[in-house]
């Protein structure tokens, strides 16, 4: 007689097991919870402090002045007129400071002490708390970064883009940084306009459209038209922000000084320091102006990508004019092709997967910052780039490292992986390569398995699949964490990072093994680049 007790039931599906990542989260919370909310604490009050002690310069600036009488009435002047400068910023530099850094304090706390709150809520109420939460703690951080405007905003403005990662409740608030950032009055981006040319407006354009079409974090955008009838898009930066650039940069560093001991072990001071290279480089529109024209000639061989011409003439470190395109933004057509037309979805995204595999691979410089905002789609499916402040140049021998590592993730070759990856100047705090494998499975498994079992039909990583690989990186991270790498690593991870959170978003089906192999069965030349 077959003992029935030990056959097996059907069960319904099982939930996805968050347990790895739980485990943790509360492993974090117990070692350094409190620690970590009273860091974040000192380090607010450490930055608005650094800011007071700043009156202590008002007054060096003018014992200055004083022992300027002996040097002639030019040099008193001139030190008096860095003196009444220096008064003038001082409130201005405690008042966005302590904004930025309250807003700050409250959003980490928070989260610190959910874990001890949400043990006393049923279960029932916990998922809703929880979402409350988030979207509380989104919209501090939006209005902050919509008020403030500088470096705040670039970072919402990546945030909003990944959605893969992000609670829905943060990326739904934050997207309204992409492109909706307040407005500077018309009239101060007319005094920019006339001080950068020495030219009335209304010499410089037949007709300039004083409503912005959009506002971000370091410029805004308006439609014109040149005298010669051309359509173009001018892009002027906010007036005065050097300084603030300069003053959230500063905040950033003191922060994350503060709160790194309750973040898995990373390289900060690389990661912190890309951050505000690649802010301040967006300053510079004349920069911006060579690395968009040299991306066009890169992307001239790749179908559907193209860049927005450069009008020359009417632009200048603080002002960059482009013709006008005429498209809509990135997700507001893969939204609608999710929907209602699968196969160009996938067109759509393996365009853009395609061109920033040439410029990192076959290009030497490539866009940094692929945010929705910042990509539109023309009537025939064209993608344009768009704002190239932030973008990232890569050398011959890190271009050459790049391509071998990902050879060698194709045919799982680890130790090919680590040795490269060392030369590049990767280091863990024990030297073993474990980490660094870690993070190139996070980023390289799902391109590795495409090309060994491809199948057009086979979707991509569930939530929990990916939840398990973050959890094991984490993990390693924890026991041996990454101490240095490459700075052009930060941006290249920020870049993928933002694709993947595309493709896992809306599950395309798209040939990554013809993709990948293309570029792998091609010699590496520099001949776009130079």
């Amino acid at each position: 007689m077959k003992n029935t007790s030990l056959q097996q039931t059907p069960t319904t599906p099982a939930e996805p097991n968050w347990q790895p990542l739980n485990d943790f989260a509360e492993r974090k919370q117990k070692d350094s919870g409190l620690k970590a909310w009273l860091s974040v604490v000192e380090g607010c009050i450490r930055a608005i402090e650094k800011t007071a002690w700043q009156g202590r310069d008002i007054a060096d600036q003018a014992l200055k002045a004083c022992k300027a009488v002996g040097r002639g009435a030019n040099a008193v002047n001139e030190e008096m007129q860095i003196l009444a400068d220096e008064a003038r910023r001082w409130p201005t530099r405690l008042k966005r400071l302590s904004k930025t850094g309250w807003m700050l304090t409250k959003v980490v706390a928070s989260y610190r002490l959910w874990g001890t709150r949400s043990a006393f809520l049923p279960t029932s109420m916990r998922e809703a708390a929880l979402e409350s939460l988030h979207q509380r703690n989104a919209r501090r951080f939006r209005d902050t970064s919509l008020e403030q405007g500088g470096a705040f905003l670039k970072i919402g403005q990546l945030l909003s883009s990944r959605p893969d990662l992000l609670p829905q409740a943060w990326v739904d608030e934050l997207t309204i940084l992409q492109d909706q950032a307040n407005p500077v009055p018309f009239d101060e981006i007319a005094l920019v306009l006339e001080q950068e040319f020495g030219q009335p407006l209304d010499q410089l354009f037949a007709h300039f459209d004083p409503e912005p079409l959009a506002a971000a974090s370091i410029g805004q955008v308006h439609r014109a038209r040149l005298h010669d009838g051309r359509e173009v898009a001018v892009k002027v930066q906010r007036p005065g922000l050097d300084e603030v650039v300069e003053l959230d940069m500063a905040l950033l560093k003191v922060f994350m000084d503060a709160v790194k001991s309750a973040l898995p072990p990373m390289d900060m001071d690389t990661i912190v320091s890309e951050i505000q290279r690649t802010v301040r480089e967006e300053l510079d529109y004349e920069r911006e102006a060579r690395v968009m024209t040299k991306i066009g000639a890169q992307l001239a061989s790749v179908t559907g990508i193209t860049t927005p011409a450069l009008v020359a003439e009417h632009s200048s470190r603080h002002v960059l004019t482009t013709e006008f395109v005429h498209g809509r933004k990135l997700t507001t057509v893969l939204d609608e092709l999710h929907h209602t037309d699968p196969e160009r979805l996938g067109i759509v995204l393996h365009r853009l997967l395609d061109a920033w595999f040439s410029q990192v691979l076959h290009g030497g410089v490539f866009h940094a910052d692929p945010h929705p905002g910042n990509i539109m789609i023309t009537a025939d499916d064209t993608l344009v780039l768009l704002d190239f402040g932030c973008a990232q140049s890569l050398s011959d021998a890190a271009r050459h490292g790049y391509f071998r590592v990902l050879q060698a993730c194709v045919v799982d070759d680890q130790k090919v992986i680590a040795d490269t990856l060392t030369a590049m100047g990767f280091t863990t705090r024990s030297g073993n390569p474990d980490t660094l494998l870690a993070f190139v499975a996070a980023i390289l498994d799902q391109v590795r398995n495409a090309i060994i079992y491809p199948d057009p039909d086979k979707g991509w990583p569930s939530a929990e699949e990916m939840m398990q690989q973050v959890s094991h990186l984490l993990d390693r991270l924890e026991h041996d964490p990454v101490e240095k790498m490459p700075g052009d690593f930060i941006m290249l991870a920020r870049v993928f990072g933002t694709l993947g959170g595309f493709f896992l978003h809306y599950q395309p089906k798209v040939n990554i093994a013809a993709l990948v192999l293309g570029y792998l069965t091609r010699p590496l030349d520099n001949q776009q680049a130079a």
